[in-house]
Formats: structure tokens, C-alpha cells, sequence
């Protein structure tokens, strides 16, 4: 394993000056583990030290988990990515793009013109949104009194469509839709389809929904930063027996753990002789599938939640079936046609199936996109680069 001794001294140093709480990264090649190491604190103020088996809230980076469960069904011929999605999720099926506000402050709705497929909610282009980027859903539940996505309610479901299926891309719901069409193809249950056919196999025995007395003793807190840098825990924690699993972002887990994820995708689908996908499968995920669309920034209408997000600027953006894709290499090293993302308490990851190398970088603190925690993530992944 490289010693990047630089790693590991600038870390040290962010959580040393309370820049940060606690940090966990791992990288690795296709030959394995590259890099690991764990700093500062699971809960600013208290003793336990953040390890490589702390436990986080992985938030979003759930969705790329999830898509493979659906992409394991297209495999099999449960699933397809272009039928009508809501004949597995009726929901779906009564989804209405949202026009605007009358008067009264009420929505003015209309019916979608071409109904909403599997492959429109594997790469975001449903027309779903999320208050946190878009303060129209905001308007919306309010007028309604729909409840936002982390109460794990199905009426959380119910918000409406921004623009008409296929004609934009916008970061929402999406995947939160793609779990309940996985229960249904399957027949199972989120949390029990994941752990026989991805978790399972892969060993991340620390990844799951529900927390158990293990996993809860070694879980890291999620801090709050102040508009003058200070972070602070805040009380966080998603509801204990939700109506739904939510596939869009319900998962716990370890930085070992995801990294085995990472490198299964690195790997062409498998990993440790566990076979969770076709080589051919990770390919078609690793393409474009918004042809001429661009991920674009997302503007914060959350600052508490999520500071503004523009991953590459000046770099045509794609994605996807859940990935987020860089066309042009990345100052770090990272190679054109590699696949990312993120979960909400910044943390991150990266796939770089060129170059051959995978990377996670874990904390767990809000807002999203904090100055620090990528500063710290840019120069995390150049040195990776540099070591190989």
C-alpha cells in the first residue's frame, strides 16, 4: 500500500484545526487497496476516534447501489429500461408536470406528455425534482402539505414533474422510485433484495437501512457548519421504520465497504468471485444516456442543506445509469469517462475505469458541496494519481 504521507499529514491537519470532524478515505487500483486512513472524530467534543469501520450515512451514494438492484433485473429480463414504469409503480403512473401557481398560491397541473420509464429515473430526466435545489417542490409541499423526501413517507413521492419525461435533466426523486419498481420486479423487500444480490455478495456486511447495535456503537455524527466555518453535531437520523426503503439515499455504511462496491464497477461487474453484474452491463452504465443534455449546476434553495453545486466547470457533464460522468480528464488525474458521486454529508467517490483506479472520501457534515471537505477531496484524488 502507497504511504502518501502527504494524505495523511493534510488530513490530520484539517481535523486537527476543527476544519473538519472526521474523515475516513480509501483508494484503491485493480490490484487493490492503494490507500486507507481514518481522522479526527465521530462526534466533535467526544473521544471515539473516526476508524476505517465507523459507520456513516452514505445519503445519495445509496443511488448507484440501487441502480445496479435495477440493472440485475434488466439483466434477467425482470425489467425494462424503456417500458412504462408505472405499470410496476402505479404511483408513478399519476405523476403531473407542474405548470406554475395560481392566484390562490394552488399548483396548476397537467399530464406529462409520454409516460415516465425506468431508464428516465436512472438518469434524472424524469422531470422529478428535490426541494433542497429546487424551491418550486418547496412551493409545492407547502401548498399541498406534501412532506419532503426524509420523512420516508410514500406521499413524499407525490411531488410533481418540472418539464415532460426525457426533456431535461434535474436531480430528484428519481431513485427513490427506481427502489419501490426493484420491490416490485421482485417481489421483495429493498433492504432483503440488496443484501442476497449486492451487499451480500460483495461482503459489505456494515451497509444497510436499519442500524444494528454494532453498527449504531460505531456511527458517526453529522455536523452542521455555521456561516463562519464552525461545525457543530446536529441531531440527524432518518425515520426508524419508514413507509418506504428509500433507494435514493436510505443507506448506512463503512468506507471498506463502499469501496468494494467501487471496485466491483472498477472490475467489470465482479468482485472476490462474486458475479453481481455482466461486464456488458457496467459498460452501458459507464455511457451517456441524456444524449445532448448537460448535468448542470444546481443552485441551493437549502443553504442549510447544500451550498451551490458545479462539479466541472466548463466541462461538458453527462450521465449516466447513476453516475455522473467528467467527458474531458479531470485536473486530479482523473480520466475523461470516469463515473462519480455524492451523498448529501459530503461524501464522495470515483470510478476511473481507464486508469484503473476507484477512490471514497467520507465525512459527514452539511451543507453539500462544503469548501473544505472538497479542497480536501481534490487533493486527495491528485495524490492517488500521482502514486500510481
Amino acid at each position: 500500500m502507497a504511504s502518501l504521507k502527504t494524505v495523511d499529514a493534510m488530513f490530520s491537519e484539517a481535523v486537527e484545526s476543527k476544519k473538519m470532524p472526521g474523515i475516513v478515505a480509501m483508494a484503491a487500483t485493480d490490484k487493490g487497496v492503494l490507500y486507507e486512513g481514518a481522522f479526527g472524530r465521530r462526534e466533535l467534543g467526544k473521544d471515539a476516534p473516526m476508524t476505517l469501520d465507523t459507520v456513516v450515512w452514505i445519503a445519495s451514494m445509496t443511488k448507484a447501489i440501487t441502480a445496479t438492484a435495477a440493472m440485475q433485473l434488466v439483466e434477467r429480463g425482470k425489467l425494462s429500461l424503456d417500458a412504462p414504469a408505472g405499470q410496476l409503480a402505479p404511483g408513478l403512473a399519476k405523476a403531473q408536470v407542474l405548470e406554475g401557481f395560481d392566484a390562490a398560491g394552488q399548483p396548476r397541473m397537467r399530464a406529462p406528455k409520454r409516460p415516465i420509464t425506468l431508464r428516465h429515473l436512472l438518469t434524472h430526466t424524469a422531470g422529478f425534482g428535490y426541494e433542497i435545489w429546487r424551491t418550486e417542490i418547496a412551493t409545492y409541499q407547502t401548498a399541498t402539505n406534501t412532506p419532503g423526501i426524509t420523512t420516508c413517507t410514500n406521499a413524499a413521492l407525490t411531488t410533481p414533474l418540472l418539464f415532460d419525461p426525457g426533456e431535461g435533466w434535474e436531480y430528484g426523486i428519481n431513485i427513490d422510485w427506481v427502489g419501490k419498481i426493484v420491490e416490485a420486479a421482485s417481489g421483495q423487500k429493498l433492504d432483503a433484495y440488496l443484501q442476497q444480490n449486492v451487499l451480500g455478495p460483495l461482503g459489505m456486511k456494515d451497509t444497510s437501512f436499519k442500524l444494528s447495535a454494532s453498527q449504531r456503537a460505531r456511527q458517526a455524527s453529522v455536523h452542521q457548519r455555521d456561516e463562519n466555518g464552525a461545525l457543530a453535531p446536529i441531531e440527524f437520523a432518518l425515520p426508524e421504520d419508514p413507509e418506504f426503503l428509500m433507494g435514493g439515499g436510505g443507506l448506512n455504511g463503512t468506507a471498506p465497504d463502499y469501496l468494494a462496491f467501487t471496485q466491483m464497477i472498477l472490475h467489470g461487474g465482479r468482485l472476490n468471485g462474486a458475479q453481481v453484474l455482466r461486464p456488458e452491463t457496467v459498460e452501458q452504465m459507464a455511457q451517456n444516456h441524456i444524449g445532448p443534455l448537460e448535468v448542470g449546476a444546481m443552485k441551493s434553495a437549502m443553504p442549510g442543506l447544500s451550498n451551490d453545486v458545479e462539479l466541472f466547470p466548463g466541462t461538458s457533464t453527462k450521465w449516466g445509469l447513476s453516475f455522473v460522468i467528467n467527458t474531458a480528464a479531470l485536473p486530479t488525474g482523473r480520466a475523461a469517462g470516469s463515473l462519480a458521486w455524492a451523498g448529501l454529508a459530503n461524501t464522495y467517490f470515483w470510478i476511473d475505469r481507464s486508469r484503473r483506479v476507484c477512490g471514497v472520501f467520507l465525512s459527514q457534515l452539511l451543507p453539500f458541496y462544503d469548501q473544505t471537505a472538497i479542497e480536501l477531496l481534490t487533493k486527495f484524488e491528485t495524490e492517488v494519481y500521482r502514486a500510481l
